[in-house]
């Protein structure tokens, strides 16, 4: 009876070790968002965790697909409020979005999902004003499920921005099947690998996993290969988990 009893006041204080630090990332982020968001702007694939933001920010929520949709597509978020999604877009290239014509872009992990991240990146950008800012967080796959994963270099960006991302489709669906699911039978991670393989517009995997060190060369290719304009005003690690970069696009 004892060792029972205390086996389930360490998983209820365990849980609420996770509850208390997933609280503080939020806290963090809104503070940030409270400091450098302003206008009218759009957050991208925000699901059942919206960034919150200043009253004096007004947000429209951008993903793939209606709510409805998105409903079945997440059965693990069913019983979830998912934010109503106001603009049906492909998030990586905003296709229903307008130049110039936002404030702000919002995208927490998010470019983490996006097979080309480069032009992802760019394609935020281009809807931004000059002064606009884009508010992204990354996970640190050294803190993830990521974390037996190769870490995605900059080489390998640029030329999926250069090339297309077509070329390491089937390495990313390899390594999600074999390092991320641990799938050990060889001939059921090859029918998993077939299987992303041909629905790569439809999974919600991760094509790519970065730490600290690699995202901060994200935002120096930004600004040296791409050749946008732009302002770091934040690189900030909240915590273990994420990393916050905050860009003010410059005309």
């Amino acid at each position: 009876m004892y060792i029972a009893l205390k086996r389930w006041w360490i998983r209820l204080y365990a849980s609420y070790v996770a509850f208390r630090h997933r609280s503080m990332l939020a806290v963090i982020r809104h503070v940030v968002a409270d400091k450098y968001l302003r206008g009218e702007g759009i957050e991208i694939g925000a699901l059942h965790n919206p960034l919150i933001v200043p009253k004096h920010a007004r947000v429209r929520y951008v993903d793939k697909w209606p709510t409805s949709y998105l409903k079945e597509h997440y059965p693990e978020l069913r019983t979830r409020k998912l934010v109503p999604v106001d603009i049906v877009a492909d998030g990586e290239t905003l296709d229903t979005v307008c130049d110039a014509s936002l404030d702000f872009v919002i995208a927490n992990h998010f470019i983490e999902h996006c097979k080309n991240s480069l032009k992802t990146l760019e394609q935020m950008f281009r809807v931004l004003r000059p002064g606009g800012i884009l508010f992204v967080s990354l996970p640190d796959k050294r803190f993830t499920f990521d974390v037996n994963r190769q870490t995605t270099q900059i080489d390998h960006l640029l030329k999926d921005y250069a090339d297309g991302p077509e070329w390491s489709m089937r390495e990313h669906a390899e390594e999600w099947v074999t390092k991320v699911l641990e799938v050990k039978d060889s001939a059921e991670a090859e029918r998993q690998v077939k299987q992303l393989s041909e629905a790569f517009d439809d999974t919600t995997m991760h094509f790519h996993a970065w730490t600290q060190d690699e995202i901060l060369e994200i935002i120096l290719a930004l600004k040296r290969q791409l050749r946008l304009n732009f302002e770091t005003e934040l690189f900030f690690r909240n915590g273990d988990f994420e990393v916050i970069f905050v860009l003010r696009k410059t005309a």
